[in-house]
């Protein structure tokens, strides 16, 4: 499923042109955005928390010529997907 997608059933759920779908939908990820980037974890209850993590600075292997290369360090997100969510996926 995509964004236009997720769109797409929001509309048709509660009834709204697609376009304000599109737009609530960019709402709601353009707010999960900024408290990530303000550091802030991010708990949908039911379905799961985003939490920004720090990855350290590692070495890692050039896979096609076997050389090893210097990974800087970088901010990445993880996702824990909440009880409610596993038990649909895995009954």
């Amino acid at each position: 499923m995509r964004k236009s997608d997720l769109a797409e059933v929001l509309a048709k759920e509660i009834a709204l042109p697609k376009t304000k779908a599109t737009l609530a939908v960019d709402i709601v990820i353009e707010a999960i955005t900024d408290a990530l980037r303000r550091n802030e974890d991010v708990t949908l209850t039911g379905f799961g928390a985003f939490k920004r993590r720090h990855r350290s600075a590692r070495t890692g292997k050039n896979p096609q010529t076997g050389a090893s290369i210097n990974i800087p360090a970088s901010e990445t997100v993880s996702f824990k997907p909440g009880k409610a969510l596993k038990e649909s996926v895995n009954p």
